[in-house]
């Protein structure tokens, strides 16, 4: 049975609370102490987790709308790519205001340089900064059939972000190796675009 466009108005709803609810959350365990003796690294690695899994959700639409026969499903990926930037936003002012501190923000430059990871992460923010900007209508008609073009540097994001958690993580963790093992899976996935893309 296919998804009908109410149900799927329906899914948009659950979505958008999934994105929203967590940030409730996290003001929650902030106001009431319920992070770890590191709260700043908890926000950092929180807001992070929740960028990836919206870019893993964002990448699974495609294959499950194909395989699943629902059409329909692929209009949910902007949202969650929207989901995802945003929560990569947060990681960003997180770390910047966390980390360094509103008064040694013009080391946030240096910082990106100097550190790989950070690098990494911030190359992540860029691509997904230009991928919002574009998503929607009319910059897709603006850029034809570049826009699938540009639209695919989420797939550098998939490989980036999840090397930057495992980079930051200064002690073994099973979350950041889970995440960079979901990110191959889809990445191997899409196998046979990759080979296209080389011919």
């Amino acid at each position: 049975m296919r998804l009908t466009g109410k149900q799927i108005t329906g899914l948009k709803v659950l979505l958008h609370l999934a994105g929203f609810l967590p940030f409730l959350w996290l003001i929650l365990s902030v106001n009431q102490g319920w992070l770890s003796a590191d709260p700043a690294k908890d926000i950092q690695h929180f807001t992070g987790r929740m960028a990836l899994k919206f870019l893993l959700g964002t990448l699974l639409v495609t294959p499950l709308a194909r395989y699943g026969k629902q059409p329909l499903l692929i209009r949910v990926r902007r949202l969650l790519g929207l989901w995802c930037f945003a929560w990569a936003t947060l990681h960003l002012i997180s770390y910047s205001l966390l980390e360094l501190g509103i008064a040694n923000l013009n080391l946030l430059g240096s910082e990106l340089i100097s550190r790989p990871y950070l690098t990494l992460g911030i190359l992540s923010w860029f691509i997904l900064l230009l991928l919002s900007l574009t998503s929607f209508q009319q910059a897709q008609r603006k850029l034809g059939r570049n826009w699938q073009k540009l639209h695919n540097a989420i797939y550098i994001v998939l490989i980036l972000a999840p090397i930057h958690y495992l980079w930051s993580v200064k002690t073994f963790s099973p979350q950041p190796w889970i995440y960079a093992f979901l990110a191959l899976i889809l990445l191997v996935w899409r196998y046979k675009k990759f080979r296209q893309w080389l011919r």
